[in-house]
């Protein structure tokens, strides 16, 4: 299995002048190819895998469909791209794009995973030792709430791990967490209910955790099963693990939270061509930061937008390149001519990663300086076209080593939930070290 790596073009002048000092004009991008992989649809390359890879101790980890709809299971060690495969027992229905395989290794390197699920019974399974791919028998996590579930999510704590899902539908739907103890090897229940959509509506969210232990979500809500009823981006924390939860200026929520209850931290009006499930980090001192798009009533074209809290004040940064207009509107999975993007932040800078038609479906990425959120860079991580990809990427490599390693795959969906006649691509990991 190849590397292509490369960097991005520069003068012969400045290339001599790198080669005599010893540096290159830009970070080496890298891409390891994996294995090929189901590409009719983007079930592999949804951005709400949470987690598509993953390192536990020097080791990384990764899933994905095959063309056989197989789970397949790998890990390799870090630093090279031999990677040891496995065909699991598992299989799902990757003609859906919404069934994607998330998982996460715990503290003590159990593999565990969630797959095949929209509107659907849970679907779980964990490792039978430490650091292996062999998966035991399918099992309920609690055995409650378990029916209809759709979008499973991972978490790392500090100790123990968060499951998030949405117990309901499209629209009608609630927000579940479950945590799992370290020290007993069980799963519990910690909501219920933590955000109710009252039978009218659901939240779509994006969660993380910060250093210091604090848990950060932020949702749009969904009054029905069309993307265009979208609107309002809201907030909550929790400082406790997850039992009590709280608002920005630190006023408690009563459980569940509801639309009259909850903190709006950015007004969008339904028609707004916001999207649902992006994603959020914190900065180092534990601030939140929500990238997500939407078009304004300035707006030309959908843009990109950055909401962060700082110094106890909401604000939203649009970068504001984007000049390509398209609508959001339907159910099923559509084919949007943008990614959802992905947000991480450095000690100085937040980076966004994402795809555009309007630079060739490459894989970009835009920086900007913490201290100014209003000088956006945008340069392309690949030269080739990823159509219906969106990123995904290994949380534990960018925490320790600030390095992105990223999920990658050229895949095609067709609009509402449709199949294309893709044959299988090459699964791969980019990896890429800004350079503050």
């Amino acid at each position: 299995m190849n590397w292509k790596s490369y960097s991005p073009p520069c003068t012969l002048l400045i290339l001599i002048i790198g080669l005599v000092l010893n540096f290159s004009c830009s970070p080496k991008i890298s891409v390891g190819h994996v294995a090929n992989g189901w590409s009719k649809n983007s079930v592999n390359t949804v951005i709400f895998r949470k987690h598509s890879l993953y390192t536990y101790k020097d080791h990384q980890y990764i899933g994905f469909y095959d063309n056989n709809r197989d789970v397949i299971l790998g890990k390799r060690k870090i630093g090279t791209n031999t990677w040891e495969l496995q065909r699991t027992q598992y299989k799902g229905n990757a003609a859906d794009a919404h069934n994607s395989i998330s998982l996460i290794v715990d503290t003590e390197g159990y593999l565990h995973i969630s797959w095949d699920q929209h509107n659907s019974y849970l679907r779980y399974a964990r490792s039978l030792e430490p650091e292996s791919l062999d998966l035991g028998k399918e099992q309920p996590m609690i055995g409650t709430l378990e029916k209809v579930v759709t979008y499973p999510e991972f978490h790392a704590l500090a100790e123990d791990m968060l499951f998030a899902y949405r117990s309901g539908e499209s629209g009608n739907g609630d927000l579940i967490l479950n945590k799992y103890s370290d020290d007993t090897g069980e799963w519990s229940r910690l909501q219920d209910n933590l955000i109710d959509g009252e039978g009218m509506r659901n939240a779509y969210w994006q969660l993380t955790t910060s250093r210091d232990g604090i848990i950060h979500i932020s949702w749009v809500w969904r009054e029905s099963a069309d993307v265009a009823s979208n609107h309002d981006l809201c907030y909550a924390r929790s400082r406790d693990g997850g039992k009590s939860w709280e608002r920005s200026n630190g006023t408690s929520y009563q459980l569940p939270i509801t639309a009259a209850t909850a903190e709006i931290i950015q007004p969008i009006p339904q028609g707004s061509e916001l999207i649902n499930q992006t994603s959020m980090t914190t900065t180092p001192t534990g601030e939140p930061m929500i990238v997500t798009y939407w078009k304004d009533s300035t707006d030309k074209a959908p843009q990109f937008k950055l909401i962060s809290l700082s110094q106890g004040k909401w604000q939203t940064n649009s970068l504001g390149f984007r000049k390509m207009d398209f609508s959001l509107s339907g159910v099923g999975t559509k084919a949007i001519p943008i990614s959802r993007p992905q947000v991480v932040a450095s000690s100085s800078f937040a980076y966004i990663i994402f795809r555009d038609a309007e630079r060739a479906n490459r894989i970009s990425v835009a920086h900007a300086p913490l201290n100014d959120l209003s000088k956006w860079r945008i340069k392309d991580l690949t030269e080739n076209a990823y159509a219906s990809w969106e990123p995904t990427l290994d949380p534990v490599q960018w925490e320790r080593n600030q390095v992105l390693h990223v999920f990658l795959q050229n895949t095609v969906q067709i609009d509402g939930e449709g199949l294309s006649n893709t044959a299988p691509t090459a699964v791969k990991v980019l990896e890429w070290k800004p350079q503050d």
